[in-house]
């Protein structure tokens, strides 16, 4: 089996977008078990919920939850187990200083294949107000009907 050379997104955590203001995106490798990677290539995943958390210098990704695989036995695992991140000293570092008294979490963004390894994208989090979320709705929806505007524009001149 060929290796892809390309990222191949799997998941996508969408609703963190709409929940939290992200910035300092950093991309981590994950411990997986031989079941949960074939799971995760399935897309048998969900990031809704999950966080990360760091715990003696390590960081771990919680409430992810992959499936168990389909054709696994005793191999497969705890779908909702705690997953090792693998990042070096100086980025578990910043995440520290910057989680310090601050009202940010550090939150999964993506989980996509690179060279065959699964990796993560985490970015720090800080949370919205609900006026912060009614805004992000209204320039939403001004630009969907922007767009139907200007779709409708091009409809009458032909």
């Amino acid at each position: 089996m060929s290796k892809k050379s390309g990222n191949d997104v799997l998941l996508e955590n969408r609703k963190a977008r709409f929940l939290y203001f992200l910035s300092d995106f950093m991309v981590a490798g994950m411990v997986l078990t031989g079941t949960e990677i074939k799971s995760l290539r399935a897309r048998n995943a969900s990031l809704s919920d999950s966080y990360v958390y760091l715990k003696n210098g390590e960081a771990f990704v919680a409430n992810m939850h992959i499936s168990a695989y389909k054709d696994g036995t005793i191999y497969n695992v705890d779908p909702l187990r705690d997953r090792k991140l693998l990042l070096n000293k100086s980025e578990l570092r910043k995440l520290e200083r910057e989680l310090l008294g601050t009202g940010m979490t550090i939150v999964p963004t993506k989980v996509f294949l690179d060279r065959g390894y699964a990796k993560m994208e985490i970015a720090l989090a800080k949370g919205k107000k609900a006026h912060d979320k009614r805004d992000a709705i209204k320039e939403r929806e001004a630009k969907v009907s922007m767009g139907k505007a200007m779709r409708e524009g091009r409809k009458m001149e032909e």
